[in-house]
Formats: structure tokens, sequence, C-alpha cells
């Protein structure tokens, strides 16, 4: 899928991600019926985060992006923290923290 086609349906599905959770750059990309390296793409170029609340969006693994747009790992994590989300290390809690999309969200 093109990014231009995908970008919609990334960024609402970010759009759904509530406070205190996170999801994870494979779940985005399968729930969007993307590749996941396409979301961090789409992702990079967000104006909108407060619509779009990219920062809620990890690595498979519980890592922040390096490359986070507005500010690099340390504001990631800070905005992560903020919401209530705790680190195990440099990791994400994905057991307490992932969120899930509805399987009515899933485009596969």
């Amino acid at each position: 899928m093109k990014d231009a086609l995908a970008r919609p349906i990334v960024l609402d599905l970010v759009g759904q991600i509530p406070k205190g959770k996170v999801s994870t750059y494979l779940e985005v990309a399968q729930a969007a019926g993307a590749h996941p390296r396409q979301v961090g793409r789409i992702l990079h170029t967000n104006t909108n985060p407060e619509r779009y609340p990219c920062h809620r969006v990890v690595h498979a693994d519980g890592r922040t992006a390096a490359g986070y747009v507005f500010g690099g790992p340390g504001k990631q994590q800070a905005r992560l923290k903020v919401e209530g989300v705790t680190f195990l290390g440099e990791k994400v809690k994905l057991r307490q923290y992932l969120f899930c999309f509805p399987l009515e969200k899933v485009k596969r």
C-alpha cells in the first residue's frame, strides 16, 4: 500500500490509542494493512501530535523510537511517563500497557 493511501488509516488508528497505553509499529501496521516501517515513515511526518499521539507507538520489544521527531527518545519516554506508562529499563512494560485495536478496525 502506498504511503498516501496508508496515511489516513495509520493516523486514524494512532488517534485511537488512549492515554496511558501504547501500541507498536507492528500492531498499527497489521491493523492498517501496511508495513511497520511504513508506519514509522508516516508518523515521522506527523504534523499534529495532539490529535495523532505518535509518542504512544513503540517498537515491538517496548523500546521508544530513536528518531522520535518531537525531541528524541528521552522526550517520548517523558511524554509516556506523564500519561502513567512505566518502563523496565528503557522499555515500556508492554504486558501492562499494550493497546490492542478492536477486531473490526483491523484491515487484514
